[in-house]
């Protein structure tokens, strides 16, 4: 089979990343500029290559303060780090599913790191194009990439927690 690529429809994709704050509520972030492709020699997807980037400008929580703290030197210092990226090292079937492992860089730092794909499936739009869709979910710690910034509780605990737990929904277009 020839090489097909696919290029992310970012009207219906979405990033999203979760903290713990104060460790007793979920705080849900979002990437607005971001952008992916997916490369593969097969039809079922199985050993796709993916690339990965999202602009740390884009950053929003929902609330201006925070995320101009986390674009700050405590965080991920977009002035000097503007894009976090990810490339697959395999993309494995996992049942109906996937397993996507790569490379993840935030800031200076790469680190692999592992995320279950959920296959949602091939479908020809009203426009003639063939799409596929996936749901990505998976974690990491934080500060192994450098975003080690915290404050301690008077009654114990942290701030921010360590896990970051990512969401993407990801709606591919077939390239001609």
């Amino acid at each position: 089979m020839a090489t097909t690529k696919w290029a992310l429809d970012p009207m219906h994709s979405e990033l999203q990343f979760k903290v713990k704050h104060l460790m007793i509520t979920t705080v849900t972030g979002s990437f607005n500029d971001f952008s992916a492709e997916l490369t593969t020699d097969a039809e079922d997807f199985e050993h796709a290559a993916v690339t990965f980037k999202a602009g740390v400008d884009s950053v929003d929580t929902g609330n201006g303060d925070r995320d101009g703290h986390l674009k700050s030197g405590d965080f991920f210092n977009a002035e000097e780090f503007p894009s976090i990226t990810f490339v697959s090292t395999s993309f494995t079937k996992n049942g109906g599913d996937y397993k996507l492992t790569g490379d993840l860089t935030i800031k200076d730092v790469t680190k692999p790191v592992t995320l279950d794909v959920e296959f949602g499936g091939q479908v020809t739009d009203l426009y003639g194009q063939n799409k596929a869709g996936f749901s990505i979910s998976g974690k990491f710690n934080r500060t192994d990439f450098g975003l080690t910034w915290n404050a301690a509780l008077e009654t114990g605990g942290v701030v921010v927690s360590e896990e970051v737990r990512i969401l993407g929904e990801l709606q591919f277009v077939k390239q001609a």
